[in-house]
């Protein structure tokens, strides 16, 4: 079985070598690693690893632990292909999609490419928001007050803002939220359980989303 293992290491030589060492020793293969960001002296790093049936997830934590330094931040099932180049098929897709399949296209993909659960692209009119596009895990918005919308600028949406109704703080629904698409509109990723999304994960959003709002403009290729 297949899991994302998210790794707070410190930021030297060697580390994740150590790291592969110990998961290696435990039979535990690392299927890819994406460095999600770095700086005062650690790395956070999310690793997919395939765990031997006989074994317990426990195993991966005990192992990436038993090197200095290392925490695990957090452990979930992982589930769905693996692609290092997820942003660029997604965006060469785009390209041949129309603009109404696009943000399907876009609700669709975008939580395989950043590991979460579901994605909600919205438009916000007078005092009120639409769903436009939803991924099918995406929970149900309908009677949920969102108070940043509409979106004026990124945001890192954590699982115990005063805003979440109680149902979703007691699934610890973690969220973050970029605009796209025109004045006010804004995808928004979940997942439930976290860990929470990183500034980075944040940016690298509002990076792919620019991109994807140019590249729908664009003739179909």
């Amino acid at each position: 079985m297949s899991y994302l293992l998210r790794l707070v290491v410190p930021d030297r030589p060697g580390i994740l070598g150590a790291v592969a060492t110990a998961l290696g020793d435990a039979d535990v293969d690392i299927v890819s690693l994406d460095v999600l960001e770095r700086g005062n002296g650690v790395a956070v790093d999310d690793i997919v690893v395939d765990l031997p049936r006989d074994r317990l997830p426990d195993t991966l934590i005990t192992a990436a632990q038993a090197v200095p330094g290392v925490t695990v931040e957090s452990l979930r099932p992982f589930a769905g292909p693996l692609d290092t180049h997820r942003e660029l098929e997604l965006l060469e897709s785009l390209a041949r999609a129309g603009e109404g399949a696009a943000v399907k296209l876009l609700a669709a993909e975008l939580p395989r490419v950043f590991h979460s659960g579901w994605a909600v692209l919205l438009t916000c009119g007078a005092g009120s928001y639409d769903v436009v596009a939803a991924s099918d895990a995406a929970p149900d918005l309908e009677g949920v007050e969102l108070p940043w919308m509409p979106l004026t600028g990124p945001l890192l949406l954590p699982s115990e803002a005063a805003w979440l109704p109680p149902r979703w703080r007691d699934m610890a629904i973690e969220m973050m939220a970029a605009p796209y698409g025109g004045d006010a509109c804004a995808v928004v990723l979940g997942r439930s359980g976290g860990p929470p999304f990183r500034r980075s994960e944040l940016m690298r959003l509002v990076h792919l989303t620019g991109i994807a709002s140019t590249v729908v403009e664009l003739p179909p290729a």
